[in-house]
């Protein structure tokens, strides 16, 4: 257990609501400025990749945008992770939908504001210390599932097809299967150069900015050389970006609660809540994974008190629930950073790009974020892990494929809780006395 957590209830609210904590470490090792310039440039190539993540997340584009921005800053400052970044994830959008198709946007603000206020006093109350212990063989098959899960999402990206290819790793090669033939080769080839400027700037040097060099690269192609070849750019596939950031939704408190709305309210926020606590920490436990950090691991039970106020804040700025997020985590570790200052970043970034920028970030082709987000998933899977695991008896190996299928066939939730109650119930039943007494 972290020693931060130790003490009395005042002591460790204390240390909840100091924003400047240890894990601002590593800017000290090495050189101060390139570090600070490792998070800058990590923020502002997650802003730009998380632009249209944003848009894409189900609900208005504007929503997404202010959203993820506010919700990164409040995270980096109360949040129990170096690395983590926060954004709107498709393991809400199952709830969000079943909740706006019956009530209004303020009643989601109203129960993403209970569901914050309980990750709060599950924080003080340290109830995060329940994620150490999912154990190694989970935590590596959700990596490979979610690496997964990165990797086909950008399918209809990478091969240029005009048609929207959906959530799930079926559907998506149902999709694929379906258009191949309406494949634009020049966005596979944009895709393509742009996994191999990020390799490349990689061996180079880890401060040159591999994904910002091929975004540049893919913004000149598609007004220049490749302007007639039918290259999708973020304007195509989204509209223009919003730029309307004062947008306020207070939450609507129903003014009669029978016992069918009293059911919706308890389940939505509990729903809200769990999606928000596992997805949260778990992304935070792979991040510390992805990034070797050797220093000050990610703290579970402040995470959980700065998702608390994530979820308390975000939506009210015309928003939704918030969690850690996967990809855009992944991202921020590959580009090299080091602290929650290149999440802080990421916050004035977006906000910067869409309201000044908007033009030319609208003009940048998908196959661009495609390639990018294809270099990312292939940098989460290290084979030193999956050898570790396989190692192991039979059961964890078998965990670690069950998860590692699991997350891309049925989504993050059903996986992952399903592969801790296997877990559960193995540990009881191998941990169980006899029910019979030995003959003497």
């Amino acid at each position: 257990m972290n020693t931060q957590d130790r003490g009395t209830l005042s002591q460790r609210l204390s240390f909840f609501l100091n924003p400047i904590d240890g894990r601002y470490e590593d800017l000290k090792r090495g050189s101060l400025p390139k570090n600070i310039l490792k998070d800058l440039t990590a923020g502002l190539i997650v802003a730009m990749v998380a632009i249209p993540l944003a848009m894409a997340s189900g609900l208005e584009p504007e929503q997404g945008i202010v959203g993820g921005a506010i919700a990164g800053l409040i995270g980096a400052l109360f949040g129990g992770s170096k690395y983590q970044v926060y954004g709107p994830t498709a393991a809400f959008i199952p709830v969000i939908a079943q909740i706006t198709g019956k009530y209004d946007h303020g009643f989601l603000v109203f129960i993403s504001l209970l569901a914050g206020i309980g990750l709060i006093f599950a924080g003080l109350f340290k109830m995060g210390k329940l994620v150490e212990k999912v154990p190694h063989s989970i935590v590596v098959g959700f990596t490979i599932g979610i690496a997964i899960v990165i990797a086909f999402s950008q399918v209809g990206e990478i091969f240029g097809l005009q048609q929207k290819v959906g959530y799930g790793i079926v559907t998506q090669m149902t999709v694929l299967g379906t258009y191949i033939n309406e494949t634009n080769i020049y966005a596979v080839l944009l895709a393509a150069i742009t996994f191999a400027i990020c390799k490349l700037m990689l061996k180079v040097s880890s401060f040159i900015p591999g994904p910002l060099l091929a975004l540049g690269f893919g913004f000149i192609a598609a007004k220049t050389f490749w302007a007639d070849k039918g290259l999708i750019v973020i304007r195509d596939k989204y509209g223009s970006i919003p730029t309307d950031f004062l947008v306020m939704t207070p939450p609507v408190i129903p003014e009669t609660v029978n016992g069918a709305m009293l059911f919706d309210i308890l389940y939505f926020a509990g729903a809200f809540f769990i999606v928000a606590a596992i997805e949260s920490l778990l992304c935070s436990r792979m991040a510390d994974r992805l990034a070797n950090n050797t220093g000050q691991k990610f703290n579970p039970n402040k995470e959980l008190w700065g998702q608390g106020w994530v979820n308390i804040v975000t939506p009210l700025f015309n928003g939704f629930p918030h969690t850690g997020a996967l990809a855009r985590t992944a991202v921020n570790i590959r580009l090299g950073a080091v602290s929650p200052l290149a999440g802080i970043a990421k916050f004035g970034f977006k906000l910067l790009l869409a309201a000044y920028l908007a033009t030319y970030l609208e003009s940048v082709p998908m196959a661009c974020i495609g390639g990018i987000l294809l270099y990312v998933a292939s940098g989460m899977v290290k084979v030193q892990e999956i050898k570790e695991i396989l190692g192991q008896n039979r059961f964890h190996i078998g965990l670690m494929v069950y998860t590692a299928v699991m997350v891309p066939l049925f989504g993050f939730m059903p996986a992952v809780v399903s592969a801790i109650l296997i877990f559960i119930c193995a540990y009881r039943w191998l941990h169980a006395p006899p029910a019979y007494k030995p003959l003497a």
